[in-house]
């Protein structure tokens, strides 16, 4: 069911979605609302994500865009069913209302259950004092979609709040865990590292901050010619470890004293991050340790 409303409030979509859920069910089942801030030029792309993680966590999807103009109003279309597992709002905020999310967004919450706001591209310098920002329990960004994921992830470090996370390092989490194990196996000291990736790359700063942060090591940065993250060396005493992306979804892994092995490193879709990013709704204390060391190597050079 599709239900499209011109120059409408927040009382009247509730009043909306109330009646179309007495048609095609009970909303009981919801999990969580998400609230995905964005623009049309990205707005497919971030629904599809939604509409895929809402099948792992039933959910309420508000989809925010703003639109240019003097004149406030705000227009909404309800989708309940259309195969989506849950509800989705899609709210156009004109002119001034931008500045007024939150009221329009507070009366549209799930009650009793976690608020999560995505920004998927262009994020607010501080997103716990964002007028949307301020109605979740966790807040979602990803530096590798701004003009300059670098200097974004060291905005997202100056302005960490607890709750605030990012899908740069949501996509490490795989690098990380391989690189844990082999530390586990190999037990030997770590006396350095190096990170070997695209330029500019956001994912990798933040590997680099974690080694460095984890291990009490010097980590080197050096450009790759491969996209993303190519390799890690951890070197030694008894030898380097080496974690390197030789093809897409395959990496060669080798322990000093092991035999080399092939293992699954696929670049993981949008959809994959935010359903991991949805399992959680506490604090990632680990991350914001390492956007502390980004901000003070920033500071630092």
């Amino acid at each position: 069911m599709i239900i499209d409303l011109t120059d409408t409030s927040s009382r009247e979509i509730a009043a909306e979605l109330i009646k179309a859920r007495r048609t095609v069910g009970s909303a009981s089942g919801l999990v969580l609302t998400l609230i995905i801030v964005t623009d049309d030029d990205h707005f497919d792309e971030v629904i599809e994500a939604a509409r895929a993680s809402a099948t792992a966590h039933p959910s309420r999807v508000i989809v925010v865009t703003y639109v240019d103009g003097e004149a406030p109003f705000l227009d909404a279309e309800i989708q309940v069913g259309e195969g989506h597992p849950g509800d989705l709002l899609i709210l156009r905020l004109h002119g001034p209302l931008r500045e007024h999310g939150d009221s329009i967004c507070l009366p549209l919450l799930l009650p009793d259950s976690p608020t999560i706001v995505w920004w998927p591209n262009k994020a607010p310098d501080n997103l716990a004092k964002d007028p949307i920002g301020s109605l979740a329990d966790r807040r979602i960004t990803d530096a590798a979609g701004a003009p300059d994921p670098q200097a974004a992830l060291v905005r997202r470090a100056r302005n960490h709040a607890a709750g605030d996370t990012d899908l740069t390092w949501t996509r490490l989490t795989r690098w990380r865990a391989l690189l844990a194990a082999a530390l586990d196996q190999s037990k030997a000291t770590v006396t350095g590292a190096c990170v070997r990736s695209a330029p500019d790359n956001a994912p990798a700063a933040l590997l680099a901050a974690w080694l460095s942060e984890c291990l009490g090591v010097q980590v080197n940065r050096v450009d790759g010619d491969d996209p993303g993250v190519n390799e890690v060396v951890l070197n030694t005493e008894g030898g380097d470890i080496v974690l390197e992306r030789v093809r897409e979804g395959t990496a060669h892994y080798r322990v000093p004293g092991e035999p080399e092995r092939s293992v699954a490193l696929r670049r993981r879709l949008l959809t994959d991050l935010l359903t991991e990013e949805l399992q959680r709704m506490d604090a990632d204390d680990v991350f914001e340790r390492v956007v502390g060391r980004v901000l003070r190597d920033a500071e630092a050079s």
